[in-house]
């Protein structure tokens, strides 16, 4: 009979393993309750390695954290991105749009890990991190279908963002108010869309008289 001491460990990682499986183990529990449910001591245990293995990976849990936010809005823009590329007679902006609230409402532990706590104004410019979320805005912008006129993409971009968030926080604590004025959730963000498309046709249509006036 084998002695019990000889006895490999049931989960065993090597090199880049154990990062990728640190990360992974840190979303599902951002699932269930954001970024406070994630704690490295525990996730070694669930993962079966020692206390100090994560650290060869992360300095510490900030760190860990902002590897996890990361992978989350890179699952983000693969989302946005698929949503953008089917087949629709919804524009590209409307698709996005919807796709963000049903990620929101879906998984909001993910959401509030990557929206709700301080981990993405923490991160460094050119840190994985901020790369993931310039991609992701950068997947609205692109979502409006306009030209480049100045800045007017990117502002209009960031107020559809900021409404699709407010909409999503409303909703996950139960504030939002769509029965009172007859709209769900889906009916007041293609209400944005439609103002947001509306309002950057205007202003690129605006700048380009005013450029022309004062050629």
């Amino acid at each position: 009979m084998r002695s019990q001491l000889a006895r490999k460990p049931e989960k065993t990682y090597h090199h880049g393993d154990l990062r990728d499986a640190l990360i992974k183990a840190a979303l599902r529990e951002a699932e269930q309750g954001g970024a406070e449910a994630i704690s490295i001591k525990a996730l070694a245990k669930q993962l079966g390695v020692s206390q100090p293995a994560p650290y060869r990976h992360f300095a510490d849990r900030e760190a860990l954290l902002a590897a996890a936010t990361a992978e989350a809005f890179r699952q983000l823009s693969t989302i946005l991105r698929e949503a953008m590329a089917k087949p629709s007679k919804q524009s590209k902006l409307s698709r996005l749009a919807q796709a963000t609230l049903d990620f929101g409402l879906r998984r909001n532990g993910i959401y509030r890990l990557m929206f709700a706590s301080r981990i993405v104004s923490c991160a460094a410019k050119g840190s994985e991190l901020h790369a993931a979320t310039r991609e992701t805005f950068g997947l609205v912008i692109e979502a409006l279908e306009a030209p480049a006129v100045g800045y007017l993409r990117e502002r209009q971009a960031l107020k559809i963002w900021a409404a699709l968030h407010g909409v999503v926080m409303l909703a996950e604590q139960g504030l939002f108010t769509g029965e009172s004025a007859h709209a769900t959730r889906e009916e007041l963000v293609e209400d944005f869309v439609n103002e947001t498309k509306a309002a950057l046709a205007v202003a690129i249509k605006d700048a380009r008289r005013q450029k022309k006036a004062g050629a």
